[in-house]
């Protein structure tokens, strides 16, 4: 008995997205459904192509067709993504980012930057558009991590404005003060400066259309987060800690502050750096030099998801030093561990736009 288009979604209402709960067909997840005899083909759209989760969904497919339909079936899956946004209709800037992702730390010397780069290096390894924000104003130090201290900026005109072009690497558009500036030279603004500093690389820069877009914030609280908040739809925040009691305490307070009634951007989760120390010589070996659990512990308080424990090895210092980002080699304990951390982002990030209110910048006033 030949199979027919109809058998196959029927059998496809079988398999549930984990993350939504729903089934793919009525998530709109199955395209481009073909019979021919046995063979049977779709095409499952992702919502991410960084999903942890696909080769699980995968399988189920095949499972279903093989279970529901035809055991003989010759079933071909062929997975895509296409990144949802739930951003609001909301201000002008940025209008081709679907996602803005904050990278925030509630203290400095917790890596903060060293993961908004390599969470933005792994997103863009699994075919994500990413641009990169270096909205430490006060210390940039994007340009050192990517190599690209001598690059110069380049402007395109549009509709009689120019444009800063951002500097691309490793798959990553980005821009930073860091190649407005003199390197040897401190940045001494007072906050309204640095703020409108941040805006203009918003809204002077050529984005294009990208999937996401990470913002390495400042440590601790201040002008530049609630200058960011208040100039674009934040889709969540990702902040960063080490697990000792001290930097904790401030990522805590970090998390608060996305929290406050008056912002209340949804916190995609912790991300534990330094979480234990392996030496070279003994990769299988780890030392918790500054405790265990610590992040894990405060994620089940807060009640928000822990995205990654990061070891603390010699290779994240030196490619972040070098140029050469430790997620490039993503055979290593620490590149598997960022992009572990990175798929479990871009999950929150479907999460978050499947189950919550869409995304709107806050209003000046609010605060």
């Amino acid at each position: 008995m030949a199979i027919t288009v109809e058998q196959v979604y029927d059998a496809l209402r079988n398999v549930e997205e984990p993350d939504l709960k729903k089934d793919l067909v009525t998530l709109n997840m199955v395209r481009d459904v073909q019979v021919d005899g046995k063979k049977v083909s779709f095409t499952v759209v992702l919502t991410t192509p960084a999903c942890p989760l696909k080769a699980l969904i995968e399988r189920a497919c095949i499972n279903a067709i093989i279970h529901f339909v035809d055991q003989e079936a010759e079933v071909t899956v062929n997975m895509t993504a296409d990144v949802t946004s739930r951003r609001g209709a909301d201000g002008n800037l940025l209008p081709g980012v679907k996602n803005i992702i904050a990278v925030a730390s509630g203290k400095g010397g917790v890596g903060k930057s060293t993961m908004a780069v390599n969470l933005a290096i792994a997103l863009a390894q699994t075919g994500a558009k990413v641009g990169l924000i270096d909205a430490d104003i006060y210390g940039p130090s994007l340009p050192i991590m990517f190599g690209v201290e001598q690059e110069s900026l380049y402007v395109n005109e549009r509709d009689g404005k120019q444009y800063m072009v951002p500097v691309e690497k490793f798959g990553v558009k980005m821009l930073s003060i860091g190649f407005m500036v003199d390197p040897s030279q401190a940045i001494v603004w007072r906050g309204p400066m640095a703020s409108k500093a941040l805006k203009q690389l918003f809204s002077d820069a050529d984005w294009g259309e990208l999937d996401y877009m990470l913002i390495d914030l400042p440590p601790g609280t201040g002008d530049i987060h609630l200058t960011l908040v208040s100039s674009v739809p934040v889709t969540g925040a990702v902040v960063v800690s080490t697990p000792q009691k001290v930097a904790l305490a401030d990522a805590k307070k970090g998390i608060a502050m996305f929290q406050m009634d008056s912002i209340r951007v949804p916190v995609l989760g912790l991300v534990e750096n330094m979480a234990w120390f392996t030496p070279a010589e003994l990769p299988n070996n780890k030392y918790y030099i500054f405790g265990q659990g610590g992040c894990k512990n405060l994620a089940h308080e807060l009640n928000v998801p822990l995205l990654g424990q990061i070891p603390l090895v010699q290779s994240v210092c030196e490619g972040g030093d070098n140029g050469s980002p430790a997620v490039l080699n993503i055979e290593s304990p620490a590149g598997e561990a960022l992009m572990l951390t990175a798929a479990n982002l871009a999950q929150q990030v479907a999460i978050r736009n499947a189950t919550l209110e869409p995304t709107r910048s806050v209003q000046a006033n609010a605060y």
